[in-house]
């Protein structure tokens, strides 16, 4: 609701801070408590009064206002509650607080509410449905995500960045939706916030905060191969005041797969408090725990040695029935934040992430010809225990200021980010397999005394200071412009392969001209650098790789933000790879080792375009599409010169859900569609390949009364049958899930 009222009556006082889902009134008693003011709503209509001695009330004079509740979402981030597509502000791309229209970059949001329609239940579910980015797999627990060509490497939470693991964090031990309100994602080079990477994407997890009103919900889902799923959600202010708050939830999942022998066990919780310390900062203190315990094959279905299609079953599970991937996830944190008289913001922020996995599972490999089974193909066995600790620290200081009679907005913090690794473990040699006549129960468990024992530790810290500016100079016309300096050190404790990247420099700009009240222009110049650890001729580990984004766009805001679309081209690059020289020089044969240049390039263009949030009052859609051409363009490696083939050329996807009124208001419906063109890896001297192919699910909900709701997803509806991960003649295919039903009941305070 806008809110009209007399300057003079709020000049030099100060509001506490109000959040949560709130009757006008009641935020607008909150909002001035202890100041003097009060106010009344009629309607859609308030107004403010000047209370006098006694406990009267003096209007103040203003005309007549109308406040009407506005559908738009201008402004808001969270989007709990909302019922929408899309957001009213994120800061992933540049710290600064801007809506999607403002923001000169590819950017996107998957929102609470379409997390429960399609029933995304972990990151792994939304990155399939997500903008512009690729879920792919190479094993049943193995993923990565993937977009404009190169892999992400970096998960933010709540705007501290992490390192996406292989074995512990994020991508294979996926977040437990339950406890976030949204998922930002910003596509291209991100090195203004998050330092060292690939340029590819990053995605922002932004958690569920305390409401100030009571609200708690259970929710209860159950589905196709004996899913089950409960979910506990419980807020509430902890004082009469409101100025203490806290949230807890909690979700179980179990359940097995079209997999044969594959099981999971998921569990989650997250708790948080938050604090006003008094009316201008906000102590925020939480943590949580997840637990997934699963029977999990390492590799998956192979191909023929030259990419030939073998045709197996998608229910073939090659591994032992005793294989295991357990991990636990436990991470707190806390931040601080104090709002300046003149506008200004600083907050401290710090998380800290123990991440634990254990795996004993068996996987395909190629053996001697001499053993004479099918396809040269044998099992073997690895066992490994990994441990992750990630740091991350970050204090930040901005707001608006004044240069020559206009306000311009700013922002500037230090970061400090460590990552402690150790892996130890073994492998068993491969034992002869026929892949036609396959049994789980016939692989042996091996005896942990027998094997070939593995062990791995580093150290990685990255600091860095960072600084962006957003200057106004004319009324439609926008400049931002910033810089990240950074200092990496790689610390390989298990052997040689030290490097560091000394003060190395993340320039980011963009440049947005207002058209009119709903269309803007933009081009930006974003940044990454990634180190590598090749060395050169004398010895030197290899310069960095620097990774780069052109992007030239229009976007538009409709419905005061309610609706939002974008479309731009870009250009993104990443040169400076390492490229093994050939031939190898005499000095680097006679150290037993393959010497490098700094020669690699690759390049990616294409076309972004999205169009997210609210058509109608009751209707909610979203639609993307992506063109991305990738191919190298200074390192010849491949005759077809094309550079991450298993990525498609065209991805569109699309969801959308619609309110009935009238007689049917209590029905809601709603659909999604991931089509996607032909993608091949390389095996051998051909090609494993996937076809154009499109899957859609349905969705239906129905609501009892304002308690009780429930909705079904029927998901694969025409069960195409796809590989999500392309097999490589030792094992690395992954189909997609069949069709499958999930049902799900929600009661609500």
């Amino acid at each position: 609701m806008r809110v009209a009222f007399d300057s003079q009556a709020v000049a030099g006082k100060q509001a506490p801070a109000v959040s949560g889902n709130l009757e006008p009134a009641e935020a607008l008693r909150q909002l001035l408590a202890g100041s003097g003011l009060t106010a009344s709503v009629s309607g859609n209509t308030a107004q403010v009064y000047q209370a006098a001695a006694g406990g009267a009330s003096d209007a103040l004079t203003l005309g007549n206002v109308n406040i009407n509740a506005q559908t738009g979402m201008a402004g808001a981030a969270t989007t709990e509650g909302t019922q929408s597509y899309t957001t009213g502000s994120m800061s992933t791309s540049t710290k600064l607080p801007l809506s999607i229209r403002e923001t000169p970059q590819s950017v996107s949001v998957m929102t609470r509410q379409r997390i429960e329609d399609q029933g995304l239940s972990d990151l792994n579910d939304v990155v399939k449905f997500a903008p512009g980015v690729t879920l792919s797999k190479i094993g049943t627990d193995r993923k990565s995500y993937l977009s404009r060509g190169f892999r992400i490497d970096n998960i933010m939470y709540d705007g501290l960045p992490t390192t996406a693991g292989t074995f512990t964090l994020d991508t294979n031990a996926p977040a437990d939706m339950a406890m976030y309100d949204r998922v930002e994602v910003v596509r291209g080079p991100t090195g203004l916030m998050t330092g060292a990477g690939d340029p590819s994407a990053t995605l922002n997890l932004i958690r569920k905060r305390p409401t100030v009103e009571p609200q708690v919900s259970i929710t209860t889902s159950a589905g196709s191969w004996d899913r089950y799923r409960t979910e506990i959600d419980a807020s509430n202010k902890l004082n009469q005041d409101g100025t203490i708050r806290g949230r807890v939830v909690a979700a179980y999942e179990e359940g097995n797969s079209f997999l044969d022998y594959r099981e999971l066990q998921r569990q989650t919780f997250y708790g948080i408090l938050e604090a006003d310390l008094n009316d201008s900062t906000t102590w925020t203190i939480g943590a949580s725990k997840q637990r997934e315990d699963k029977t999990s094959d390492w590799g998956s279905l192979p191909s023929g040695p030259n990419g030939e299609d073998l045709h197996l079953s998608r229910s073939t599970f090659f591994s032992g029935d005793w294989s295991y991937w357990d991990q636990d996830v436990h991470t707190v944190f806390t931040d601080i934040s104090h709002r300046f008289s003149n506008g200004w913001t600083g907050k401290i922020a710090a998380q800290k992430v123990w991440a634990n996995s254990d795996t004993f599972s068996s996987y395909l490999t190629t053996i001697s010809p001499s053993f004479q089974t099918p396809l040269n193909l044998g099992t073997a066995s690895g066992t490994y225990r990994t441990d992750s600790d990630q740091l991350n620290i970050d204090a930040s200081l901005g707001g608006p200021f004044q240069l020559f009679g206009r306000e311009h907005d700013f922002s500037a913090g230090v970061s400090r980010r460590q990552d402690k690794f150790y892996q130890r473990g073994g492998w068993w040699n491969p034992v002869p397999t026929d892949i036609f006549n396959f049994r789980p129960s016939s692989i042996a468990k091996p005896s942990i005394e027998d094997r070939n024992a593995y062990a791995s530790r580093n150290e990685t810290i990255e600091e860095a200071a960072y600084a962006v500016a957003r200057f106004n100079p004319i009324d439609p016309l926008h400049v931002i412009v910033g810089g990240r300096v950074s200092w990496y050190d790689y610390d390989n404790q298990s052997g040689t392969g030290d490097y560091k990247a000394t003060r190395e420099v993340t320039p980011y700009a963009g440049i947005i001209y207002d058209l009119n009240d709903t269309y803007s222009v933009y081009a930006s110049y974003t940044d990454i650098f990634k180190p590598q650890s090749q060395q050169d001729v004398g010895g030197s580990v290899l310069d960095p790789m620097t990774g780069k984004s052109y992007e030239l766009g229009l976007k538009g805001e409709f419905f005061e933000g309610a609706l939002n679309s974008s479309i731009a081209v870009f250009e993104t690059i990443q040169e400076n790879r390492a490229y093994a020289l050939s031939p190898n020089p005499p000095s680097c044969q006679a150290q037993n080792r393959t010497c490098y240049d700094t020669a690699g390039e690759v390049r990616t263009r294409g076309i972004d375009a999205e169009i997210s949030g609210a058509i109608t009052p009751n209707w909610q859609a979203s639609a993307s599409y992506l063109l991305a051409l990738s191919e190298y363009t200074k390192d010849r490696t491949y005759e077809d010169k094309r550079f991450a083939p298993e990525q498609p050329k065209h991805l569109f996807k699309a969801a959308t859900s619609y309110q009935f009124s009238g007689d049917l208001s209590n029905w809601r419906i709603g659909a999604d569609v991931l089509a996607q063109s032909s993608t091949y890896k390389r095996v051998g001297t051909g090609h494993a390949e996937q076809d154009d192919y499109a899957v859609v699910g349905l969705m239906a909900g129905y609501r009892f009364d304002e308690h009780w709701d429930a909705r079904v997803n029927v998901n694969n509806v025409f069960d195409e049958k796809y590989w999500q991960g392309i097999p490589s003649s030792t094992g690395t295919g992954v189909y997609g899930d069949p069709r499958n039903l999930m049902f799900s009941l929600k009661w609500s305070l």
